[in-house]
């Protein structure tokens, strides 16, 4: 009978230490997916703040290669657009100070596709990943077209 208690006892321990296991092996992965999920939100959210300042527009949409830079003329600033530093910055107006729109990109390009009748903007984005290398890499495009008054 002491024998028996004994064993029950380390079967309870043993399913216990696994259960452990699985427990913080889920907790993992629940971190790492809201984590990615946070990441997501927030370049969904940097993507549509772009797709709005190229959409008000009141001139056309200049690349200053020297800088780097995406500036947007708008009625009463002007917003423009950097990647530096593993990050995605804007400002509007050219006397404020920077601001992070997107931390943790790993590549960024804007670039102008002209199409028949109109010129359109496109913004590739990639976040950078803690895993290298990644499972599946994220990959974003935004695409905008400046108002009519502002085709060539």
């Amino acid at each position: 009978m002491l024998i028996e208690c004994l064993v029950y006892i380390a079967l309870v321990f043993v399913i216990l230490g696994m259960a452990t296991v699985a427990f913080y092996s889920c907790f993992d992965n629940m971190k790492g997916l809201r984590r990615n999920s946070n990441d997501i939100t927030q370049a969904l959210n940097a993507g549509e703040l772009w797709r709005a300042d190229i959409r008000a527009a009141t001139k056309p949409v200049q690349v200053e290669t020297e800088n780097d830079l995406l500036l947007i003329p708008q009625r009463d600033r002007e917003v423009a657009y950097k990647f530096a530093d593993a990050q995605i910055l804007r400002r509007t107006g050219k006397d404020t100070a920077w601001s992070v729109v997107l931390p943790k990109v790993e590549k960024s390009k804007m670039q102008a596709e002209v199409r028949n009748q109109f010129t359109a903007w496109r913004w590739e984005l990639e976040l950078a990943t803690l895993r290298k290398p990644a499972t599946m890499r994220p990959l974003f495009t935004f695409t905008a077209v400046p108002s009519a008054a502002t085709t060539p």
